[in-house]
């Protein structure tokens, strides 16, 4: 399943440290297991259900998000570099596995998808920062999953997660109101 992961996500090459790679890695495959999914599911596993007859899929979103967030670090890093410091493999998890809790959220039934059972009562970021944290993560990796949807408005957000907020949401609005 590691190879597979590897090749539908190949961003999770790009994290650099050893332990923060492979801890990222077994919390993916421990959602897609306790989920009941296969890696070949990510293609088809729609990124939200706040969209009808959405056609954008999860692994399509997780990858996109980390791409918005990988440059706006660069950018940021060229500009701001004596002002702010973005650690790029913190960064790269927590944008990898910011929807990660969606594999238990989410369920397919012959109807199509919709809200599991347990996440009729435990949204993703939630699971997903269990995840992390059952994984023994980084608290910063785990702070960007909490933090990078509304459950983390009005609260405090570190630079990367401020990032990886955007950079959802960057990624969920125009497809909203473009697919209403």
């Amino acid at each position: 399943m590691k190879e597979e992961l590897l090749k539908k996500i190949p961003e999770l090459s790009e994290i650099h440290d050893k332990d923060i790679r492979e801890k990222t890695i077994a919390a993916f495959i421990d959602a897609l297991t306790t989920g009941g999914w296969k890696v070949a599911d990510l293609d088809r596993i729609p990124f939200t259900l706040l969209i009808s007859n959405n056609p954008v899929s999860l692994l399509a979103h997780t990858r996109a998000v980390t791409a918005v967030a990988l440059k706006a670090a660069e950018v940021f890093g060229g500009f701001y570099k004596d002002h702010l410091q973005i650690n790029r493999d913190i960064l790269l998890s927590g944008a990898i596995l910011h929807d990660v809790g969606k594999l238990l959220e989410f369920e397919e039934t012959p109807q199509g998808f919709r809200k599991s059972a347990y996440g009729k009562v435990m949204r993703h970021p939630f699971s997903g920062a269990g995840l992390a944290v059952k994984h023994g993560l980084p608290d910063e990796v785990q702070h960007i999953i909490a933090t990078h949807a509304h459950e983390g408005d009005g609260g405090f957000r570190t630079p990367a997660s401020a990032i990886v907020h955007h950079a959802d949401f960057m990624n969920f609005e125009p497809l909203r109101d473009l697919l209403k």
